[in-house]
């Protein structure tokens, strides 16, 4: 018998129909990806507890289950503005809403209805699991010279994987800009980085369902709770009021800043952000705060984070 290697391909297209497989092919629908992995999720095994004259147990019974995908993606532009980037139906999946402005940018926003869903279809070198109605979660890590990375993990309805042949993907062959000359800010202050994350922090229900042949129904999301944290380089509270703000629950804008260059643009705001925890940190001998935060949408609805690309 052969063995298998790793060769792995992730293809994804957003659902016209919830939990119906659009069909995704390789030559659009294809993420370039890593660290790919999958699991069950939510699987049932019923005991069977009876009475015999052995101590012995009768086989469980399977009683459905969903699976799990998670994988990292580059955050990259398409190439031209206004055009959708390569993870824009992950993006999508997550609950973010996608605006586009022709020849000008798209922007990811959330929204708190009306959440779309995708179909994934993950090659594993002469197999293929087929996931439908995913919807999921994304963090994303920022290092001072590093590539920006989305980290995702999606849930979906799916039956027995098949031998299929390996398929033949076309990626965006656009290369992903690092994070350099970006002007952060909190609080309207320049500080200091070298590292900012932020989590949609996406909240899965999956209601039991029994007409379902896995037993659960839509996948839904049905909370966020938007998060982070950076460690910038500790000044007097004269020049910047860090602890003064984090005693009075003050609400801040955090600018990301934009990095890139043109169709290779992208940009993170988040209007409203408050310290949830400060703590002294060190980096190379500077003195830094470690800082978390939350990111709220008290003024206006829906806009705890924004992702544009220009």
């Amino acid at each position: 018998m052969s063995k298998t290697v790793i060769r792995e391909v992730i293809l994804a297209k957003i659902e016209a129909t919830y939990n119906t497989d659009p069909v995704p092919v390789e030559g659009t629908d294809a993420m370039l990806v890593g660290n790919a992995s999958w699991a069950f999720e939510g699987v049932r095994m019923n005991e069977r507890t009876a009475v015999r004259g052995t101590l012995g147990m009768l086989p469980q019974v399977y009683g459905g289950a969903l699976k799990t995908v998670s994988f990292d993606a580059e955050v990259k532009g398409s190439g031209a503005a206004g055009t959708a980037p390569e993870i824009g139906p992950l993006l999508r999946a997550c609950g973010l809403d996608e605006t586009i402005v022709a020849s000008t940018s798209v922007t990811y926003a959330p929204v708190s209805t009306g959440h779309e869903s995708i179909t994934i279809y993950y090659y594993q070198d002469g197999q293929r699991h087929i996931l439908t109605g995913c919807r999921g979660n994304v963090s994303f890590s920022m290092e001072a010279g590093g590539i920006v990375k989305g980290s995702f993990t999606f849930t979906g309805h799916s039956v027995n994987q098949t031998d299929t042949a390996l398929a033949s993907p076309t990626y965006n062959a656009l290369v992903p800009e690092p994070y350099l000359n970006a002007a952060f800010t909190i609080d309207g202050y320049s500080a200091a980085i070298a590292a900012l994350s932020f989590d949609l922090g996406n909240q899965l229900a999956m209601p039991a369902d029994v007409s379902a042949v896995d037993g659960y129904s839509d996948i839904q999301i049905v909370s966020r709770d938007v998060n982070g944290s950076f460690d910038p380089e500790m000044t007097t509270e004269a020049v910047e009021a860090w602890e003064a703000n984090f005693r009075s629950g003050a609400l801040m804008a955090l600018a990301a800043g934009s990095f890139g260059s043109a169709g290779n643009i992208v940009s993170i705001t988040m209007p409203e952000v408050y310290y949830r925890e400060i703590a002294p940190g060190d980096r190379d001998g500077i003195r830094t705060y470690d800082i978390s935060f939350g990111s709220v949408d008290v003024t206006t609805a829906d806009s705890e984070v924004s992702i544009a690309f220009t």
